[in-house]
């Protein structure tokens, strides 16, 4: 029987997995620099890129533009979000095979706590090894796993050999001081550019430099609460726990036009579209939002955001695009408009009765009801026979698909 490991976590990251899922379904596109986001003439960012993308210095979050202006031989594609969910669906199913205890970070990356499996599945590392060939069988597309001790440590270690690599850390607190000494001290979480810039300027370069730093010294300049938690971690110090429920705060559809959008009904158009796509994401989630928000940038960089709360918790199409054409309605915009969003929060699990108005007339059950009812039946329709099988009044856009253009990601907060 193999001997008992001390809470061993894995960290789990697909490599550059939107590039990697439309290498893998078009073969033409393999060993080709592959770039998922806005089109190069576009405003608007990369989501991912692949490897041969990233030796031209491209990388995620750069504006699509400056992409193609250091490799005009890549080829720009739009995201594929219902494909690249269906592959992370499948990839969370693997993880579920050798623990229960998985916390998702994104649709690409996850902690699994696999302590409680070494006697079905062995230790740790072969667990990784597991993981890592079911996910290369099964899909044909690779990760790269860190085995560590603690949270902190097995995120660092997944990103030392990417891609398709494997790190394991050591478990004794000294062979752990010495695995990180050599490492930047940018690979601490939280370390950006500013606090780097900051150590370098006090001569700490490395994560050894930072664990022979004078605590007292750190805290002078960088204050006692961070002094302590880079001290900690450059110690590969973390008690937090994987958590395997992450309540969503709000769930979201931003949309960045190509041009600045001068026309009203265009912009308001689009908002609606946005509104069903959230609608049907709050569905899919099984919850009930009771708070809608709009937001607006305009070509001056000025962000708008409003708010309002829905009568009662909702989850249906009709409703959110109400809301988004209320909220659009009261807010006045006098330049043209560069970006448009709509959001929801406050989320809840069921909808609740409504509380009935002592002075107003009784609340409409059955109106709510039928709304929802609906709704779920076009999704249902639109999974049977596609998005093009449904258009709701207002835009000449097949309902529930992403928006148009731009970079409308979903984000989930």
């Amino acid at each position: 029987m193999p001997a008992p490991e001390t809470r061993p976590i894995l960290h789990v990251d697909m490599d550059a997995f939107f590039a990697s899922v439309e290498q893998r379904d078009r073969p033409e596109l393999r060993g080709r620099p592959v770039i998922v986001g806005a089109g190069p003439h576009e405003r608007g960012v990369v989501s991912t890129c692949s490897y041969e993308a990233r030796r031209f210095g491209v990388h995620s979050a750069m504006p699509s533009r400056e992409a193609f202006r250091l490799c005009p031989q890549g080829v720009f594609l739009p995201p594929d979000f219902d494909r690249y969910m269906e592959a992370s669906a499948r990839v969370f199913e693997i993880f579920d095979r050798y623990t229960p205890l998985v916390q998702g970070l994104s649709c690409d990356e996850a902690f699994l706590d696999v302590s409680g499996a070494s006697l079905l599945f062995g230790p740790s590392v072969g667990i990784a090894r597991r993981i890592r060939a079911d996910i290369a069988r099964e899909l044909r597309l690779t990760a790269s796993v860190g085995v560590a001790p603690n949270k902190f440590l097995a995120k660092l270690a997944s990103d030392l050999n990417k891609p398709d690599g494997l790190t394991v850390v050591p478990d004794e607190p000294e062979a752990i001081r010495a695995f990180l000494a050599p490492l930047p001290a940018t690979r601490i979480f939280g370390v950006g550019k500013v606090l780097g810039d900051a150590l370098r300027a006090r001569g700490i370069r490395t994560i050894g430099d930072l664990q022979r730093a004078d605590p007292a010294a750190l805290a002078r300049w960088a204050g006692p609460a961070a002094a302590a938690a880079l001290h900690d971690l450059s110690l590969g110090l973390d008690d937090r726990s994987v958590e395997t429920e992450r309540e969503e705060k709000s769930i979201s559809r931003e949309h960045t036009f190509p041009v600045d959008e001068r026309d009203g009904a265009a912009v308001r158009a689009l908002l609606l579209d946005l509104a069903a796509d959230v609608a049907r994401q709050v569905r899919a989630a099984g919850k009930f939002a009771a708070t809608a928000q709009l937001k607006l940038r305009t070509d001056d960089f000025r962000t708008l955001t409003r708010q309002r709360p829905f009568e009662r918790p909702a989850c249906d199409d009709f409703t959110y695009r109400e809301a988004a054409s209320a909220l659009l309605a009261a807010t006045p915009v006098s330049r043209p408009v560069r970006l448009v969003g709509f959001g929801v929060s406050g989320f809840s699990g069921s909808r609740p009765p409504a509380q009935p108005d002592l002075f107003g007339p009784p609340p409409d059950d059955a109106r709510a009801e039928k709304r929802e009812a609906l709704s779920r039946a076009l999704d249902d329709i639109r999974a049977r026979l596609g998005a093009g099988a449904v258009v709701l009044p207002g835009r000449g856009r097949p309902a529930g698909g992403p928006a148009d253009g731009g970079n409308g990601a979903p984000c989930r907060t």
